[in-house]
């Protein structure tokens, strides 16, 4: 089995915590780093790190957990077990298991959380929507553009979109003519709604993202006919779990260390239910 130290160590170069925004929390939140007999056998992904993905991973004998969302973004005073994140803290401790964040350095990575949310869809990606300036290939960045492999009505590929991503109580709101035809389309998991300056520029038929808000939303069919097509910000998210377990079963057998990769299937998007209210008159 491979060192703890020495998955880490290759997470860190899939994504490198100095590409997260500075206001971000990424890199190792918990575990025995630096002792020598901490081993990895088994690896659970997951979005959010919250006490059900901890309950997963101690059930499946797993040392290590990576999760796209931080545990603790604006830092903490306590780890009390009376918390609703202590619990969790205490959970990973307990049982050994040490918790790894990848956030806005898997957004940009190439692939990236984008990337993947694209491959969901079947998307052909041309680019990066906001392009890193630091990557001289022009590989990295925020979002992506993309093709579709023939052109469909915006209502046809949200139709997609509820079919491909995974399913939640928001499952996908549409805005725009739904018998416009869609060709190119920009995407971004998690929150987009900053985006849409470079949506603008970038010229495409639809953008794909999550937790569209009123305004920004309205403001942009006002000044464009850009069809918006609003999923669940955990189901955007998912595909990377998918991505990133490949790529460190890559990397496992690469090195020789059969390590086993689990993704979890568990929906931690808060929304539970939905109910569609009546038609406007």
């Amino acid at each position: 089995m491979p060192r703890l130290s020495e998955v880490l160590t290759a997470l860190d170069a899939l994504w490198p915590p100095e590409r997260a925004e500075g206001w971000d929390a990424v890199g190792t939140v918990c575990g025995d780093v630096g002792n020598p007999a901490a081993e990895v056998d088994r690896v659970l992904f997951a979005v959010d790190p919250v006490q059900e993905v901890a309950d997963e991973a101690v059930g499946l004998g797993a040392q290590l957990i990576v999760t796209h969302h931080p545990l603790y973004l604006r830092g903490t005073t306590t780890v009390a077990a009376d918390t609703f994140k202590g619990r969790v803290v205490h959970t990973l401790i307990k049982h050994d298991i040490a918790l790894h964040v990848a956030h806005t350095n898997a957004d940009t990575a190439d692939p990236g959380v984008s990337d993947a949310l694209a491959g969901a869809l079947d998307l052909r990606v041309t680019g990066p929507l906001v392009p890193d300036p630091t990557d001289p290939k022009g590989l990295r960045g925020l979002g992506r553009i993309c093709e579709l492999d023939h052109p469909e009505t915006l209502r046809d590929f949200a139709a997609r979109a509820a079919a491909r991503l995974p399913a939640t109580a928001q499952g996908i709101r549409m805005a725009g003519d739904p018998d416009a035809l869609v060709r190119t389309v920009a995407v971004s998991g998690g929150s987009g709604d900053g985006l849409f300056d470079a949506v603008r520029a970038a010229g495409v038929d639809a953008f794909l993202t999550a937790d569209l808000r009123h305004h920004p939303a309205s403001e942009a069919v006002q000044q464009s006919p850009i069809g918006l097509i609003d999923a669940a910000h955990w189901a955007t998210e998912w595909p990377w779990c998918e991505q990133a377990a490949a790529q460190l079963d890559a990397i496992s057998d690469r090195h020789g260390w059969d390590l086993r990769v689990h993704v979890s299937k568990q929906v931690t998007d808060p929304w539970t239910t939905h109910h569609s209210s009546g038609a406007p008159n």
